[in-house]
């Protein structure tokens, strides 16, 4: 497989940066940079974070369907906040400590089915 050059760093932390709350800017800096989909930034100490982790601790549902209809690539926690309660039940039948998973910046799984709002009250419910 042919090695590709890397992202500028500056780019990921920006787009993972404006992925918590400023879609406008998400879309501008993916249609410059395409490969920033699914890049992660490390905040220190092994916080690594997407720009779908930054829109689903943060209850971004339009900027996480965004990035998933770009093919981003779908998690337990944007799952827990977009709501899909199927996919959180499978994943946490597969590995049960998953519920006790931590996001980006140590946010647990219920955490970000809160942010979800009313869409994901079910996996509220779920978690609890």
């Amino acid at each position: 497989m042919e090695a590709k050059p890397s992202i500028a760093p500056e780019l990921v932390q920006s787009f993972v940066g404006s992925a918590h709350g400023d879609l406008d800017r998400v879309k501008e800096l993916l249609e410059q940079e395409p490969g920033l989909l699914n890049a992660a930034w490390d905040w220190g100490g092994g916080d690594w974070e997407t720009a779908l982790g930054a829109a689903a601790h943060m209850g971004r549902r339009d900027i996480a369907l965004y990035l998933l209809g770009k093919g981003a690539r779908l998690d337990l926690f944007a799952a827990a906040m977009l709501g899909k309660l199927e996919i959180v039940k499978a994943l946490l039948a597969d590995d049960p400590a998953r519920k006790d998973a931590l996001g980006p910046h140590g946010i647990p799984l219920i955490a970000h089915a809160q942010a979800g709002g009313e869409e994901a009250g079910s996996v509220v419910a779920f978690l609890q």
